[in-house]
């Protein structure tokens, strides 16, 4: 296989272990923890050329490159992250970081409680977005990283680009929040909370302690997934692909897989429900339901955003409905009404909510133009 020039190539994860505890929002305390993270690029002498990545629910700290070269899939957003691409890992160095909570080697419900020896299922405490930065700023320390270049996420990565920008302002210099919004709808908690009684109601949950039973709520997270998987995706989108196109001629006259579509969410689901854990899922969408850093701020946004001197970023797609471009731009009025530099964007796409990880062309265009001028200011 001829190398591609603009790929990372072969990575590899790295471990960062915290034994100093922290203390999360909810007022649990997680002794000490590990995360893990990939870096591509270099980091330059003045160590102004950082940037974070931050991945959305189903996402992790794998985001370019493979492990071997037979891997199947390259990491998840390594469309956009390499040698001359839009992230361009010639002139940046890249930090992806999977979230506590996670189930890709970061601590989470699946790792040994030290109080129990045990995997911690159940006890493993809620975590929200402000947890992980808390968490992803230490390993900025550990990392010699005093301010990112920028921060960047899609979805509920959006939120944590978001999120930094307002517990540690004097920390980034841009936040790119993509497909995302300033907290969710009361429309956008109802699908979690589907999806998550999906799963506490798998007769294998057990409670989140199906470790210690040797089993797995695979049903629960297989409904769990594709729910959420009709929710990324666009009517036109799913209409262009799939249609209504039967597997076979004839309408079977039960409750099989008869439609092209039920076989593709089916498949979305067995794949997901083989590799993500499920009380994982359960905290990545508490995560989302909870995210509204004007909360603490009286409710305004723009009060919550007042101390950051960040140059932001907000990305939109006109076919994403369930964050939808309105929510983006409630957070670029929050940022105008707080006086602060914001580039918006709309983006014309088929792709719904999963449009931030493709590649069209206009999309790509911005975001390398974008980075351009972020590498330029900082001597990348």
């Amino acid at each position: 296989m001829t190398p591609d020039p603009h790929s990372v190539g072969i990575v590899s994860a790295q471990c960062a272990e915290f034994d100093e505890p922290l203390v999360l929002q909810g007022g649990a305390v997680i002794p000490r923890y590990q995360l893990m993270y990939e870096t591509y690029g270099t980091l330059n002498a003045e160590r102004s050329n950082a940037i974070l990545i931050c991945h959305a629910l189903s996402g992790s700290h794998h985001v370019a490159g493979r492990y071997q070269p037979d891997d199947k899939y390259p990491g998840w957003w390594d469309t956009m992250i390499g040698p001359g691409k839009p992230i361009d890992t010639n002139r940046f160095f890249v930090v992806g970081v999977n979230n506590l909570g996670g189930c890709h080697g970061s601590t989470g419900p699946s790792s040994i409680n030290p109080a129990t020896g045990q995997p911690w299922g159940s006890a493993f405490p809620v975590v929200v977005v402000n947890d992980w930065v808390h968490a992803q700023a230490r390993l900025a320390d550990r990392l010699g990283i005093e301010r990112w270049a920028a921060v960047i996420g899609g979805s509920l990565g959006g939120m944590q680009a978001l999120r930094w920008t307002v517990t540690f302002p004097h920390r980034v210099r841009h936040c790119l929040s993509i497909a995302s919004a300033p907290k969710l709808t009361a429309q956008n908690i109802a699908f979690n909370d589907v999806a998550r009684n999906a799963i506490l109601t798998d007769p294998e949950f057990h409670g989140g302690d199906y470790y210690q039973h040797g089993v797995w709520p695979k049903r629960g997270l297989k409904l769990a997934r594709m729910l959420g998987h009709i929710t990324y995706l666009s009517d036109e989108g799913l209409g262009g692909k799939f249609g209504r196109q039967l597997l076979a001629e004839g309408y079977q006259f039960g409750y099989g897989t008869e439609f092209e579509i039920e076989s593709y969410l089916r498949y979305q689901g067995d794949r997901f429900a083989d590799v993500f854990d499920a009380n994982s899922y359960l905290l990545m969408t508490k995560a989302l339901d909870y995210f509204d850093p004007a909360r603490h701020y009286g409710g305004s946004l723009p009060a919550a955003l007042a101390a950051s001197p960040a140059k932001y970023l907000i990305v939109a797609f006109t076919t994403d409905w369930r964050f939808s471009p309105e929510r983006s731009k409630e957070t670029v009025k929050a940022l105008l009404d707080a006086k602060k530099p914001v580039v918006y964007a709309e983006i014309e796409s088929v792709h719904g909510h999963d449009a931030f990880l493709m590649t069209d062309e206009p999309y790509m265009r911005l975001m390398d133009a974008y980075l351009k001028r972020v590498a330029e200011e900082v001597g990348a």
